[in-house]
């Protein structure tokens, strides 16, 4: 089987330490996991198959339908979720995660530990500023790494918003910061938006306090300010999706444990 981006993520963690490591959990946030249930979604309800262990109790999940079949030997129910959104789930559940088991470079098993810091980590949001700068300059200072994140976060919250700006500013009185100013979010996509920094703050190692984010109109005269010094970041337009229309199959809305 071709390579996936979580087992090269997953090879570069065996080498390059804490960076590799948080860029491997930050890839495992946004990948689609495939995961093994008892038997079929009721509803928006699911029971995953979960396999006691010396070491805990375990979910098992997988990040391609055909190794979850090559795993359990034939065709089985799974729910399809965002490595976020299973973090989220699994929340003081006391279960961990076994990845991609027997079947992939990347197999491995992730403590119940470690599956709550993910959903720590996914949960953190940056300020959402409601005062206006009193100045604002170029971005300066900030690691290569975040903005590197920041960029693919942005680039993956298609359709969200037109663009953003990023700058250095200075709140009264005498406050400086960065600001991400984020312009014509889409009508309730503020928070998608926010988490996405979160998460490139959070898995590039950066405190999350050191960035803020704010919503403008491309109409709002602080736009044209910001476009005169901000570093600026194109959103891409959205691409069409067809919904899944199985239950617990959107990955972007997990189910409920019964």
């Amino acid at each position: 089987m071709a390579e996936t981006p979580l087992d090269k993520a997953h090879a570069v963690m065996e080498t390059d330490g804490d960076a590799g490591r948080l860029r491997f959990f930050d890839r495992l946030a946004d990948a689609e996991l495939f995961l093994l249930l008892a038997a079929e979604a009721d509803g928006d309800r699911i029971e995953p198959e979960i396999f006691e262990t010396a070491d805990g109790s375990f979910v098992l999940v997988f990040d391609r339908e055909d190794r979850m079949t090559a795993f359990v030997g034939q065709s089985a129910p799974y729910a399809a979720l965002t490595g976020r959104a299973l973090a989220g789930m699994l929340a003081g559940q006391g279960i961990g995660l076994g990845l991609n088991l027997e079947v992939a470079p990347s197999s491995m098993l992730l403590p119940a530990e470690a599956v709550g810091w993910l959903g720590e980590m996914t949960g953190q949001r940056p300020s959402e500023v409601g005062e206006r700068p009193v100045e604002i300059r170029p971005p300066a200072g900030l690691p290569e790494g975040l903005l590197t994140a920041l960029d693919a976060k942005l680039a993956a919250a298609a359709g969200l918003a037109r663009l953003a700006y990023l700058v250095a500013v200075t709140y009264a009185p005498a406050r400086p910061g960065h600001l991400l100013a984020v312009i014509d979010p889409a009508p309730g996509a503020e928070p998608a938006l926010a988490r996405a920094v979160g998460e490139a703050l959070a898995f590039s190692g950066v405190e999350a306090g050191e960035i803020d984010i704010g919503f403008f109109a491309a109409t709002d005269p602080m736009a044209a300010r910001l476009a005169r010094v901000g570093l600026r970041f194109d959103l891409p337009a959205p691409e069409r999706k067809v919904r899944p229309l199985a239950p617990g199959k959107d990955p972007q809305s997990p189910p409920k444990l019964r």
